[in-house]
């Protein structure tokens, strides 16, 4: 049922099925290869990465989103805006019960952005363990006004610029990043994969996964503020300005900006060689 626009409102704040997710170790520590994780819990299959926390509900997310959308946008999405809520890292070997539901539809200029949650709870410790929000942008669709939740508030603040950043951590991704990366993610989009289609999509080649972009800035913050002690990152979010490349270095410039309520909280952006930001509005969020 739709509201006449095309968009499935009876959607909204509606949770799916739950779903069993165990995690592996081995997948664990593939996922940190494959985003060349340097922190040693990671490697060593202690603690799951940070961003590693997308691996057991990428499919209820694609659902949960898709559930709302009129069928002729389902191919024009975008991943928008990305917010970890994390309660505690994943534990290799735990059992998770994931669940999904979109809670915003919202109209914008250039396409309309949908908003779907995601929840993560322990099934072996009785914990929640992180919650999500995906950000999906649609382009070209069309939805006048707004219905349900928006979209969690993370602007960088312009007044940080009138200081250099506290410190800048450069990366580079490598050559073969997509290939490593899409198996222990289950991200098989051949927009990371296949050089002819990414092409015919518009794109100057294979671009890099918005989530390892993401997994990237995860350990260079974990590694300036807390390497010894990753669990004490608590939020992280951020907005997908422009895929990044193949063998691309980026930058990401990180400001201290201030603490409350037990954490310290710092804005970042994430730039490529090529001169361009690939992640904005860089929100990380640790624990005192």
């Amino acid at each position: 049922m739709t509201d006449g626009t095309g968009f499935d409102l009876t959607r909204l704040d509606t949770w799916g099925e739950q779903v069993e997710f165990t995690v592996d170790r081995e997948r664990t520590i593939a996922y940190s290869k494959a985003t060349n994780d340097p922190i040693k819990q990671h490697m060593d299959g202690v603690l799951a990465p940070p961003v590693f926390a997308i691996v057991p509900v990428m499919n209820i997310m694609a659902e949960a989103t898709m559930a709302v959308v009129p069928d002729e946008l389902m191919l024009r999405i975008l991943h928008g805006e990305h917010d970890f809520r994390l309660h505690r890292p994943i534990e290799p070997g735990e059992t998770l019960l994931v669940r999904a539901r979109p809670v915003g539809v919202e109209g914008k200029s250039s396409g309309v952005v949908v908003t779907t949650q995601l929840e993560t709870r322990s099934e072996t410790h009785g914990d929640l363990v992180n919650e999500q929000y995906f950000i999906g942008f649609f382009r070209g669709g069309e939805y006048d006004g707004k219905a349900g939740a928006g979209s969690p508030e993370h602007g960088f603040d312009e007044a940080l610029r009138t200081r250099e950043p506290d410190f800048t951590v450069a990366q580079t991704f490598d050559e073969d990043q997509t290939f490593r990366y899409a198996e222990p993610a289950g991200d098989p989009m051949p927009i990371h994969l296949d050089e002819d289609f990414a092409k015919a999509m518009g794109q100057p080649g294979i671009i890099i996964h918005g989530l390892c972009t993401i997994a990237f800035t995860s350990h260079a913050l974990i590694g300036q503020v807390c390497p010894e002690d990753p669990a004490r990152l608590k939020r992280l979010a951020v907005r997908l300005s422009s895929p990044a490349l193949p063998k691309q270095t980026i930058t990401t410039s990180v400001w201290s900006n201030g603490t409350g309520d037990g954490r310290s909280r710092y804005a970042f952006e994430t730039g490529n060689d090529a001169g361009k930001f690939v992640l904005k509005d860089g929100l990380a969020e640790f624990e005192n």
